[in-house]
Formats: C-alpha cells, sequence, structure tokens
C-alpha cells in the first residue's frame, strides 16, 4: 500500500477513486503517567510518556487507514492527513484520513 500527503503518486496515474480511507485511536491517559508529566512541567522539557502514547496513536490510526483501503481495493492512499481531538479532559483521538485510490 502506498500513501503518500500529495495528491498524486509520482510516475503512477490514478484510474479510479474507490472512497475515503479512514483510521482512528482513541487514547487515554493514565494515573501514573500523569503524575510524571506533572513533575516534568514543572522542570521543563519534553514528555517522553506523552510523545510515545501520541506517535504508538498516530501508528495505530494509519495501520487502521490502510487496513480500510485495503477492504476497498485500494492500492494506495493519496493526501493522507492526520488530526487530533480531545473525546474528554484524559482522553484523545488520533485520525487518520485519505483518499483511496487504484493505480496503473
Amino acid at each position: 500500500m502506498i500513501l503518500s500527503t500529495t495528491e498524486t503518486v509520482p510516475n503512477k496515474e490514478i484510474t479510479k477513486v474507490v472512497g475515503i480511507a479512514k483510521g482512528s485511536a482513541v487514547r487515554a491517559r493514565n494515573i501514573g503517567r500523569d503524575l510524571f508529566a506533572g513533575l516534568k512541567s514543572i522542570v521543563g522539557g519534553e514528555i517522553e510518556e506523552y510523545t510515545n502514547l501520541l506517535s504508538q496513536s498516530r501508528d495505530q490510526a494509519i495501520e487502521r487507514m490502510t487496513k480500510d483501503a485495503e477492504k476497498m481495493g485500494a492500492d494506495a492512499v493519496v493526501n493522507v492527513r492526520l488530526t487530533t481531538s480531545m473525546v474528554m479532559q484524559t482522553t484523545s483521538e488520533v485520525l487518520a484520513y485519505g483518499t483511496a485510490v487504484t493505480l496503473s
């Protein structure tokens, strides 16, 4: 599966748009991470626990988007985008979406 943030794939022709592929991951923070993050915010610096949590969420959302595109029979997903939103105070969603296409 080819993933591209552009509208095209170099040296390939889009033969069909099969739909919007999407995948999301919703993750909640835990109290242990929150306590450590609170302490870290006092002294400053990167909060690696949250960096890792969001990285895992992005990877999972992209994987789910790819599987969604495969179910539609796509060869690629173009114009891939990622967005985040807060579901509730300690829970966030990462959404990956793009246009599922077939290529020649």
